[in-house]
């Protein structure tokens, strides 16, 4: 490497911007930040209409593929193939891989190909140990040792330090969660609506009002906000059953899309609280601040949990919480102190923690809980913080290696 240049790091990622999850917007607030590095990233084409190539913010994007679901099984070999000719024209120093799946393959290809660039795993999937066996049962000697051959991991929770450790991990780790992005979110005014107030034109802000009114929320609702993505692990169904046991006027929102949709949509009908149920379907990423403004509780009675970046967001906003202690989330969700806990699977316990948290006589707890937590992801997951963990780890794969 000349020493002008600055040093390369090619990203695979199975998925990237536009399409939104928590390991997209990582990388995107990461390397958005990290000016001293040069970014390439190699990603499944997954729809014809993107183009094979573009530049976001520090990153060069090629995508790989025909536009198809196919793209992403083929990922390992098309994204192998690729990094090997931009490799000869731009001498890699580090080769990131995000999740141990299709881009922990293409990159285990690459450092079999090229062992003197390093290997750095991103571990970012929440998906429960019984579903990754599911997917890996039948070529597991291979999957291990996209665990087994990094030169480094970076694991956004301690629960994924220990499912690396169980693959047989043995070497340098770390723990460098996801982030929030408190420009956007600690800037939130969360109060509870005041039909009184809000008639007089004071105290409720004019969008929470059009929002309000676009959604057809009366009054005197109380919002519980779900989700993020509509898939199984985020237990969204048994939110939708905790309607059943809660007495007061309320609405659950639901953010985003995804395979679970229809089941949800079956399981409300059956409980006839269809009109409880507010689906927004696939959302601008920049509006979910709008969303959150307007709510009571959160709550993602998740089954499993690489970390949770929605809790974070909901938190730095001002919200209260309720979450299950699953996976990477009692790295950050400490009952009673920054949320609260529910059980797994238990929709009464659900709405029992629900009606604790509205209840007038707690207001002061629910009001310091809320303060901690805000404090918490303002002093621990704010992304400056996080992206320079990122570049020391950059540095020392490179100059200290």
């Amino acid at each position: 490497m000349a020493n002008n240049q600055e040093p390369r790091i090619l990203i695979f990622s199975t998925t990237y911007l536009p399409f939104i999850g928590g390991a997209e917007l990582a990388v995107k607030e990461i390397t958005d930040r990290v000016k001293d590095f040069e970014f390439d990233l190699i990603t499944a084409q997954l729809n014809k209409n993107l183009a094979k190539f573009e530049k976001m913010g520090n990153v060069n994007i090629y995508r790989v593929g025909r536009g198809w679901i196919l793209d992403k099984y083929l990922f390992p070999w098309l994204a192998y193939f690729k990094a090997k000719k931009l490799h000869r024209e731009k001498d890699y120093q580090i080769v990131q891989a995000i999740m141990a799946f299709y881009a922990g393959l293409a990159a285990l290809f690459f450092k079999w190909r090229y062992p003197q660039v390093k290997y750095l795993l991103t571990m970012q999937s929440g998906d429960s140990d019984f579903f990754i066996w599911l997917r890996t049962w039948f070529w597991y000697p291979l999957y291990k040792k996209i665990y087994t051959e990094p030169d480094y991991i970076q694991a956004i929770s301690s629960f994924l330090v220990k499912r690396a450790e169980k693959y047989g991990y043995r070497g340098k780790i770390e723990i460098v969660p996801n982030g929030v992005d408190l420009t956007k979110f600690s800037r939130i005014k969360v109060r509870p609506f005041d039909h009184d107030l809000a008639s007089q034109g004071r105290g409720i802000s004019r969008s929470d009002l059009e929002i309000r009114h676009a959604l057809r929320i009366k009054p005197d609702e109380k919002i519980i906000m779900g989700g993020s993505r509509l898939v199984k692990k985020n237990g969204l169904d048994d939110l939708i059953k905790t309607g059943q046991y809660l007495n007061f006027p309320y609405r659950i929102l639901l953010m985003g899309d995804g395979s679970e949709r229809n089941n949800l949509e079956s399981i409300a009908q059956r409980l006839k609280i269809e009109d409880k149920i507010i689906f927004i379907g696939k959302y601008d990423n920049d509006d979910l601040s709008k969303y959150l403004s307007i709510a009571d509780v959160f709550v993602r009675p998740s089954l499993s949990e690489g970390l949770g970046s929605a809790f974070l967001e909901a938190m730095a906003a001002g919200l209260p919480v309720i979450g299950t202690p699953v996976g990477g989330i009692p790295d950050f969700l400490k009952d009673e102190q920054t949320g609260l806990f529910c059980q797994v699977n238990n929709p009464k316990d659900i709405a029992e923690k629900i009606l604790y948290i509205l209840d007038s006589k707690n207001k002061e707890q629910i009001e310091e809980i809320k303060e901690n937590a805000k404090q918490m992801v303002e002093n621990k997951y704010n992304w400056d913080l996080i992206s320079e963990k990122m570049r020391k780890i950059f540095k020392g794969l490179i100059f200290f290696n």
